[in-house]
């Protein structure tokens, strides 16, 4: 209980963010000028906190909201491709109680799971800057610091599975020997008994050229899921 009430006081302080002018800038653009096939919407159009169930032993880690999915939705990963694939793994594996994720109203429920992102706010072309993501990452290091239960960590994609490690560092933990290099399937134990489990992230990028097939991205929630179970 502990764990959820500061989980919710650091994701309210989230959505109070307005620390990177472009950001703000573009996320409130995209929301107000919206796209043709959302129009009759109303956009969330401020930063995404985490989502899931705060005792979770399974954390995922992504880039950042897309600027039609998350920041129109106000749920990380919720509508949009990369969103169907996600929870489409997490159901299928026993992480969630549906498939879909469309709005954050949905009904949409994480057992044992928690999705987060390194940094909360839809940046233009999905390519935040460094100073972007260095203003966010303390976000991250509290958040993590409070699923004291995670014992799997999956990174989506290179940018996250290196701010995962960084991350890791400014708590103080050990980093695992040799260096761990994002590979997909690629699995290192640390010290402290934590599992991460780098994976292509499952943007249209990679899954419609084929780079990230659905067995290839099933084969990782299968590994998560063995890892759990010991």
């Amino acid at each position: 209980m502990i764990s959820a009430r500061s989980l919710g006081t650091l994701q309210a302080e989230i959505v109070r963010c307005r620390v990177c002018p472009r950001l703000v800038a573009w996320r409130e653009e995209v929301a107000r000028k919206k796209v043709r096939r959302y129009r009759d919407e109303e956009y969330w159009g401020k930063p995404i906190p985490g989502f899931g169930d705060p005792e979770a032993r399974l954390v995922l880690v992504g880039l950042a909201p897309a600027a039609h999915g998350g920041n129109r939705t106000g749920r990380v990963f919720t509508g949009d491709r990369s969103g169907d694939w996600l929870y489409g793994a997490l159901y299928a594996f026993g992480f969630a109680n549906q498939p879909t994720s469309r709005h954050r109203g949905d009904g949409l429920a994480l057992e044992d799971a928690y999705v987060t992102a390194a940094v909360r706010c839809a940046p233009p072309a999905n390519k935040p800057t460094r100073q972007e993501m260095d203003a966010c990452r303390p976000y991250l290091v509290r958040e993590l610091a409070l699923l004291r239960r995670a014992r799997v960590v999956v990174a989506l994609g290179k940018v996250a599975f290196d701010s995962y490690l960084r991350v890791r560092r400014e708590l103080g933990r050990e980093a695992a020997r040799p260096l761990p290099r994002f590979g997909h399937g690629k699995t290192y134990r640390m010290p402290e008994g934590v599992t991460i489990i780098a994976s292509f992230h499952p943007s249209q990028q990679n899954t419609q050229t084929g780079r990230l097939t659905r067995a290839m991205f099933h084969a990782v929630f299968r590994k998560a899921r063995r890892l759990l179970e010991g």
